[in-house]
């Protein structure tokens, strides 16, 4: 057998070679409007990593009058529906939505248009480089509301849900910030708990059943959601808090 050649170095400052992604990033034709926003409103929102370097969030948002302004961060926001509520009900906060959905991105900013919200920023590639470029402890509460559970087995490893992404989540987190989950799928949900139970930095914040089979009240409903339980798929909500680091 010949001998593999090793790989020539990469050039400082040049980009890693982009990572496979899987899932869909175009669904039905837009509409007029939604082109509209997604010209004119979406570049005004769009967050763009530095080549070679990180990215501050803090830097994204007007800086308060005083204090620090808390950062949100929700990975795979679809539709945008939860993702608006939350930025309308605390426009304290400064919220990073992530996703690559261009159907969902265009609904997330008729949200944003119709509302008015100003405390909204969007990344439109793979979250996992988003999370790689982000500081540590910068990030004060993150949401993976119902990713997709690649249910066939030969496809677990597509899942979002992996311990290098919650390595990452750890990292970035602030201590004491709260990590929320969901899923309809009941083999996913497992696979979270094993994921996130087993992780030193993490801790469950369930004290029984209830915790996680009603949706708390700052949780706002979604189509999504709102169909997985006519479906017959009641929902699994999860919330885990980031411990706090030592020294």
């Amino acid at each position: 057998m010949a001998r593999r050649r090793p790989a020539a170095a990469r050039p400082a400052g040049e980009a890693a070679p982009r990572r496979p992604f899987h899932g869909r990033r175009h669904g039905r034709r837009l509409r007029a409007g939604q082109r509209r926003l997604l010209e004119d409103l979406l570049p005004r929102l769009a967050v763009t990593l530095p080549p070679g370097g990180g990215l501050d969030p803090s830097t994204l948002f007007a800086r308060p009058v005083s204090g620090r302004r808390p950062i949100w961060l929700e990975i795979g926001f679809g539709a945008g529906e939860h993702l608006a509520w939350q930025a309308s009900a605390h426009p304290e906060v400064g919220l990073l939505g992530a996703e690559v959905f261009v159907n969902g991105i265009a609904q997330l900013l008729r949200l944003i248009d119709a509302g008015g919200l100003s405390n909204v920023r969007l990344y439109q590639d793979d979250a996992r480089d988003l999370l790689a470029a982000l500081p540590a402890a910068s990030i004060d509460r993150v949401f993976i509301l119902f990713p997709d559970p690649w249910p066939k087995a030969r496809h677990q490893k597509r899942r979002l849900i992996q311990a290098e992404t919650v390595g990452h989540l750890a990292r970035i987190m602030t201590d004491g910030a709260e990590l929320r989950l969901a899923t309809d799928d009941p083999a996913y949900a497992r696979w979270m708990l094993e994921v996130l139970v087993g992780h030193p930095d993490f801790s469950w914040l369930a004290e029984g059943p209830g915790d996680w089979r009603r949706r708390p009240a700052d949780w706002p409903t979604t189509r999504y959601q709102a169909k997985a339980e006519a479906a017959g798929r009641p929902p699994v909500y999860l919330r885990f808090a980031r411990g706090h680091r030592s020294g």
